[in-house]
């Protein structure tokens, strides 16, 4: 496997750079800078600065200006730092360019989420869809990798032997890539049966943004202990409990979180863990209501699954979590300012976006447990209409329970 980029055992420190650009102004830049920042954090690095810089588009040497990279390479001499994390990816030309100005290791935004996911896979099958999406990243940024050999101008007779190094090791990450994508197959037609095996019951499987609190909410349904913290991607296997609700059983699996910018081919890799996702019968979106842009981040997830799911328009219950965390600034009457998530109560986000969505909706707090008996209700409800389409027999069973009342 590709070496690990960040340290585990020091703390490193390091500057994020980004740009205002044609495809994002001011502000979505600084949300993406705020959110590698929170990134870099959870890989184990101390964000001391942040850079931004206003261009049309990225530099194709650089990614920024010269004057720019000037004052980054300034402040990094100055202050002792290690790392400068760009909010985009880099091409192989731009990260040989930066580095032999900054003279400190360069990453981009996906080598820096690839390097969280080979820290959090803990599984043979997580491993495995990890280091494929390593390979396939560093692959075509191999071109200009062996500057330390000297290389000389292409053409007949003229070849050196940093072109034939990359030659090499070209078809050692192709051949890798072939026996990663056969491993991965195997654990594919694995995990297939396995979810064949377990029978008819209703899957429904817990989906969002990273960091939303699924794995938080997974622990208080299913009454189980699955690893939950306040870091990006926490989780990374799939896990899937056996959940029982008024003597209805389901199985509830939670999934690995959605980001910005996620690369197509590190979807891909995790083909195997997002069948889970395909194969559900109810899926729920839990979104953290907490965060400023959570309307975005519902964006990202819903593009996502539409990418996932190839357009499948499955039963979805919305589980707007953390309003215990919620926060707003009371708006004064005089105000003509625009209204923004920032000074709108949460009571009247609650009536907004319940008379939006097409499905069930419910505000939580998988921390507190506020409203988790509305969400076990809403669960049983859509399982229930969906297990007697499977066993229609069963529908008078149902009926002794609903007249019997709540049945531990």
């Amino acid at each position: 496997m590709i070496d690990q980029i960040l340290s585990e055992e020091t703390t490193e420190r390091a500057v994020l750079v980004g740009l205002i650009s044609n495809q994002q102004n001011e502000t979505k830049a600084l949300e993406y800078l705020d959110e590698l920042a929170f990134l870099a954090d959870t890989a184990g690095a101390v964000t001391v600065r942040t850079f931004l810089q206003k261009l049309e588009y990225p530099n194709p040497r650089t990614y920024v200006g010269k004057g720019k990279l000037d004052e980054i390479r300034a402040y990094i001499e100055d202050n002792d730092i290690g790392m400068a994390i760009f909010d985009d990816d880099l091409t192989s030309k731009q990260v040989v360019n930066i580095e032999r100005e900054l003279k400190v290791k360069i990453l981009d935004r996906t080598s820096l989420i690839l390097d969280i996911f080979a820290k959090r896979a803990r599984t043979a099958n997580a491993k495995t869809q990890v280091e494929l999406a390593q390979y396939q990243y560093l692959l075509p940024r191999l071109t200009r990798m062996w500057t330390h050999l000297e290389r000389q101008r292409g053409g007949i007779g003229m070849r050196g032997p940093g072109e034939t190094q990359i030659e090499t090791d070209r078809r050692i990450i192709l051949n890798k890539i072939s026996l990663l994508k056969e491993e991965l197959r195997a654990i594919d037609k694995q995990k297939a049966v396995q979810r064949k095996n377990r029978g008819k019951l209703t899957r429904v499987a817990l989906v969002g943004y990273t960091n939303a609190g699924k794995s938080t909410l997974m622990n208080v349904l299913s009454k189980s202990d699955v690893f939950a913290e306040n870091k990006l991607f926490a989780t990374l296997d799939t896990t899937v409990r056996k959940v029982i609700i008024d003597n209805l059983p389901f199985l509830l699996t939670d999934t690995v979180g959605f980001i910005r910018k996620l690369p197509t081919h590190l979807v891909d890799s995790f083909k195997s863990t997002l069948d889970e996702v395909r194969e559900a019968d109810l899926l729920v979106h839990v979104v953290d209501i907490s965060h400023p842009q959570f309307e975005e981040q519902i964006q990202v997830v819903d593009k996502t699954l539409r990418e996932v799911c190839d357009g499948a328009d499955k039963p979805m219950i919305m589980v707007f979590n953390k309003i215990d965390a919620f926060t707003h600034v009371e708006k004064d009457e005089n105000d003509l300012t625009p209204r923004t998530r920032e000074n709108i109560p949460l009571e009247e986000l609650e009536k907004m976006w319940m008379a939006k969505l097409p499905h069930d909706c419910v505000f939580i707090s998988a921390k507190t447990g506020q409203n988790i008996e509305k969400l076990k209700q809403m669960l049983y409800e859509r399982a229930k209409e969906i297990h007697l389409t499977r066993f229609p027999y069963n529908d008078f069973l149902f009926q002794k329970y609903d007249e019997l009342g709540d049945v531990d």
